[in-house]
């Protein structure tokens, strides 16, 4: 089975929201006390364990602010 690993760019990151809205796994949440640059609320990669590297939150940044990195186990 497949996982994944998301990767947030503090910098272009707006704190929209849309990453954890659309995350069906609940794998990204906005933070509590962490701010991004320009004081907006910033979002935390939080259950790695669940996500799949659906691509959703990435695909859903109005901003690009996400990467999604899929891992795939070897057969050897």
């Amino acid at each position: 089975m497949a996982r994944g690993e998301i990767v947030i760019n503090e910098t272009f990151c707006q704190g929209c929201g849309y990453c954890q809205e659309f995350c069906n796994r609940n794998c990204v949440v906005m933070s509590v006390d962490k701010f991004g640059p320009r004081g907006n609320v910033l979002p935390v990669f939080a259950n790695p364990e669940s996500c799949n590297a659906c691509g959703v939150c990435g695909w859903m940044c109005p901003h690009m602010a996400i990467e999604v990195y899929r891992y795939v186990e070897s057969k050897s």
